[in-house]
């Protein structure tokens, strides 16, 4: 895994950059590339994350 990918790990919180209304996301799985992320309006969607960089969110 590459840098980004290996954040992308089940329970990390996410926003799809394309996609604001989806709202917030939580990964259920990265597997091979695919993110499997379950968001808040848009229920669950997989994500190649090789065509699509989530934006990883910090919370404090």
């Amino acid at each position: 895994m590459s840098g980004m990918s290996a954040l992308l790990e089940p329970g990390a919180l996410v926003r799809h950059p394309g996609q604001p209304d989806w709202g917030l996301g939580q990964v259920q799985s990265n597997i091979g590339g695919k993110v499997t992320v379950n968001f808040e309006h848009a229920g669950k969607r997989v994500i190649d994350i090789s065509r699509v960089e989530l934006d990883l969110v910090i919370e404090p």
